[in-house]
């Protein structure tokens, strides 16, 4: 019979596989099962699996009988464990009930500490811990979190009457409270509950147990979950394991702590111990930042210049334990861990251990360095650093010479810079940054119910909590720059303001974070290029080893060149000419020729133009002299260059001498219903063919210029757009090749150039085999590919794709990662029907796909040549490409 309860700890501890299955019992539950089974102090606890859970979700019933009946049987494990009872009045067992999904998924789902006290109970826990304050303590944090979490309740009612009885008893922190302030405070949160929900707050543990295993397998389908899940492609048919372990307390006094540290620094990935400590708390007040928590090691306060004691001075036996835990656990997984742990009375227990989240300089610097440390090999560095997180390197940082205003210092949280507008809560910061701002968030604290505003953000600033706080772990993850615990701020919601340091801003005002030093400055501040070296070239070079793909760019600038090729660029996969035509000193020119009446004025035109696409082409082969360089002829509807308004057609009329009655009339000719699939493209060239005679002439005349300098000469690559039949490439071809042949013999000098098309349209997709007669190359185009493949039109389905994504029609947005289902058929079966008509044709990928690592993994099982992505993404698809072909080893 299969069971769907696993426990672990003690001296019952399953041997079933599946205990130690991710996919079965999650990330936490595997690894508590692991650390227990090599011997370290686990608290004796029991996991009940995703599949219930998804089961749970799925019939939306109760739980079954036979469920009941084996988390009645791992209870009494847990009691027989700890030589406690669930609900015993004289020595009460109290449990957590955490989440686990398979990946980790930080302050997205909920817990819930100290389940199984009542009012009974928490006399019998002050009388076996000798310590009345720890108990009612406790006791109130059940009932503030059960209520929270189960419950359903606002958890500023409890936060507010906290703050009320200690301000009526003198008191600024939690940790002066006395016994009889708990108690009282005990029955404020009771009467709060039964004033909100008219009933009384649980009293019956086992009813509060399966009240929060409820909940927690609720909380996978949360708003804040979804939008996480979103973010991190992590599908929805998960579902999440729950936890449940015999409860340590760290809040038992001044013998007792809790802490989160990491066995290497997350931030810089330099091989030192990091973390944060509270003594006499439990763990929610480190990551909820409800207490500025202290420094692990002596070394990390030194260097911030804090006085309060750090872990290794404060309790060296119980530090000198934990360090010796992080070495094991980081021998053991080969992988930088985050570790959750309590001291209850000078006995050290671990909570938790997963692989640590870190931003992209610190993955870098710990592959890296664990290559050379012997941990791991060269290709388990490549597959282990998210192609994605590289973004964060490769984008300017602020400028050390800039004039700074600071205005206060927090703590270095997230690394990177960022300017931006502040926005004071989650909704504004998503709305603003929708219409194209960059917004700056700003929160006494995050929490996950802000996680769509910290993703729309540009960086994230506390007022509270530490570096291992929910806003430090999740912005890391993230990769946005994070200041958080800046003491020196104060927020008012009511009035949309905010005082930082002694000065008054407004929501909308413009400020700059350091997230490298916790500086928090006035204003926007200059900022500089990346330096891409080091530990960044070491990986780099590791991965171009193990690629197969080439990678190219999409770039039709002199600039945009220069940075793909120092990202590692091999060619231009993709230079758009119709960007070249919006040039404000040539768009009279390119109008004149679109609104021409006849061949001869259009030509009249074109001839203007001529030399200035000859020096766009030139400057481009200049940059790539050596490599391939794509260059696409005119592709979009010949009205997007129309002018508007009236005084645009004025200007145009005077400077070409037609009447402005006429070419608003030739321009009304033009207008198209579906411009997306009307005259543009190929088409252009079959009715217009000087058009793609002079861009093929200015192509060819730059580039046997640019070979006339010496040096490597440039290869083109012309690409006709939009072909849906043989007849248009070869008709079209024979224009190119006429252009490039009148060219040779002018220049007196020959170069290697191949014409191919772009595969945008399913039907070229399915006669690829005849298309590829004539065409010498295909790239497939899978921006528009997607459209006609799909009928969305990308501009106008973002209104409705999020609800698409949500609802699971598509497990992603389709112009962010290719549908391999649907689209990824028709690259396939052009791929092969291209190489079956013409053997070795050239094929590669040159869409925005081209930069998506899910996408690249797709173009290495089709066995693409290349892929083309963006400038700045051009190490991403390095790195993607190298691990789509070691994991097809």
């Amino acid at each position: 019979m299969t069971s769907y309860v696993f426990t672990f700890g003690g001296s019952a501890q399953s041997d079933d596989p599946r205990s130690r299955d991710k996919t079965v019992v999650g990330g936490k539950g595997a690894n508590l099962a692991e650390m227990a089974g090599i011997g370290l102090p686990v608290p004796p606890g029991f996991t009940i699996t995703t599949e219930e859970c998804v089961r749970y979700l799925a019939e939306g019933s109760d739980f079954s009988d036979s469920l009941r009946a084996e988390v009645a049987a791992a209870l009494a494990h847990i009691e027989s464990a700890v030589g406690k009872a669930f609900g015993d009045h004289a020595n009460p067992l109290l449990v957590s009930v955490r989440s686990g999904a398979r990946v980790s998924m930080p302050g997205m789902m909920d817990t819930v500490l100290n389940l199984g006290l009542n009012d009974r109970t928490v006399e019998g826990l002050a009388q076996s811990a000798g310590d009345a304050r720890f108990a009612w303590d406790s006791y109130r944090r059940f009932i503030h979190m059960y209520s929270d979490v189960v419950l359903g309740l606002d958890h500023h009612l409890f936060e507010d009457a906290l703050e009320i009885a200690k301000e009526d008893a003198g008191y600024y922190a939690d940790v002066e409270m006395q016994a009889e302030d708990w108690q009282a405070l005990v029955s404020e949160y009771k009467a709060l509950v039964e004033q909100e929900l008219g009933q009384a707050f649980p009293q019956d543990p086992h009813e509060q147990l399966w009240g929060a295993i409820r909940a927690v397998f609720d909380s996978w389908d949360s708003d804040r979950a979804k939008v996480y899940r979103r973010l991190n492609d992590i599908p929805g048919d998960w579902g999440t394991a729950v936890n449940v372990q015999a409860m340590v307390f760290g809040n038992m006094g001044d013998t007792s702590a809790t802490g989160v540290a990491f066995t290497r620094d997350p931030a810089t990935g330099e091989r030192a111990y990091y973390g944060e400590w509270l003594i006499n708390a439990q763990g929610e007040d480190v990551v909820a930042g409800i207490r500025t928590p202290q420094y692990l090691t002596r070394q990390s306060r030194e260097r911030a210049g804090a006085k309060p004691l750090s872990m290794e001075e404060a309790m060296p036996e119980a530090f000198a334990e934990l360090a010796a835990v992080f070495d094991l656990l980081e021998k053991h997984y080969r992988e930088m861990q985050d570790i959750e742990f309590t001291v209850e009375r000078g006995k050290l227990w671990m909570l938790q251990t997963r692989t640590g989240k870190r931003t992209a300089k610190a993955a870098l610097k710990m592959a890296v360095d664990m290559v050379g440390e012997g941990l791991i090999d060269e290709r388990t560095a490549i597959l282990r650093v998210d192609p994605m997180a590289l973004d964060q390197l490769l984008h300017p940082t602020l400028d050390p010479e800039a004039p700074r205003d600071l205005l206060v210092k927090g703590l270095p949280a997230s690394p990177g810079a960022a300017s931006g507008a502040v926005v004071l809560d989650a909704d504004t910061a998503e709305k603003r940054a929708a219409m194209g701002e960059a917004v700056i968030l700003v929160r006494v604290e995050t929490s996950p119910e802000d996680i769509h505003g910290m993703h729309a953000a540009k960086g994230i600033l506390t007022a509270r909590g530490g570096m291992t706080s929910h806003a430090a772990v999740v912005a890391r993850g993230m990769g946005r720059p994070c200041v958080s615990g800046a003491a020196g701020i104060s927020i008012d919601i009511a009035s949309r303001s905010l005082r930082i340091g002694a000065r008054d801003f407004r929501e909308g005002d413009v400020i700059t974070l350091d997230g490298s030093t916790g500086d928090v400055m006035a204003g926007e501040v200059r900022t500089i290029e990346p330096e891409l070296v080091g530990d960044f070239g070491t990986l780099m070079e590791w991965a171009d080893r193990h690629r197969r793909m080439k990678v190219r760019t999409n770039a039709e600038t002199p600039a945009d060149c220069r940075v793909a090729r120092q990202f590692g660029a091999e060619g231009i996969g993709l230079c758009r000419t119709e960007h070249m035509f919006f040039d404000d000193k040539r768009i009279a020119a390119v109008r004149q020729m679109i609104l021409a009446e006849d061949e001869k004025g259009r030509r009249a035109a074109l001839a203007k133009l001529l030399p200035e696409q000859r020096a766009d082409f030139h400057a481009i082969f200049d940059v790539m002299a050596g490599l391939p360089v794509t260059i696409r002829l005119l592709d979009p509807p010949l009205h997007e260059f129309l002018p508007h308004a009236d005084a645009e057609f004025e200007e145009l009329s005077e400077a070409i001498g037609i009447g402005v009655d006429t070419l608003k009339r030739r321009a009304g000719e033009l207008y198209e219903f579906n411009p997306m699939l009307g005259h543009r493209g190929c088409r252009l060239g079959i009715t217009f063919p000087e058009i793609y005679e002079m861009q093929a002439r200015a192509l060819f005349e730059a580039a046997c210029d640019v070979a006339a300098q010496g040096g490597e000469a440039p290869v083109p690559e012309v690409m006709i757009p939009l072909v849906a039949t043989r007849k248009e490439l070869e008709l079209l071809k024979a224009v190119v090749d006429k252009a490039a042949g009148e060219v040779f013999a002018e220049k007196g000098r020959t170069l290697h150039y191949q014409v191919g098309t772009m595969i945008e349209l399913p039907r070229a997709a399915l006669m690829a085999d005849k298309i590829a007669e004539v065409g010498e190359f295909f790239s497939f185009g899978t921006n528009d590919l997607t459209q006609t493949t799909l009928g969305l039109s990308r501009d106008d389905s973002a209104k409705f794709l999020g609800v698409y994504v949500e609802k699971g029609i598509f497990p992603r947005d389709p112009f962010v990662s290719l549908d391999i289902e649907g689209v990824g058929q028709l690259v396939e079966l052009a791929a092969e029907r291209g190489r079956k008509a013409r053997p070795g044709i050239k094929l590669g990928i040159c869409g925005e796909h081209g930069g998506d690592p899910a996408s690249i993994a797709f173009c290495e099982k089709v066995a693409l040549d290349y892929v083309s992505a963006s400038p700045f993404r051009v190490p991403i698809a390095r790195l993607a490409a190298a691990q789509a072909a070691l994991a097809g080893k």
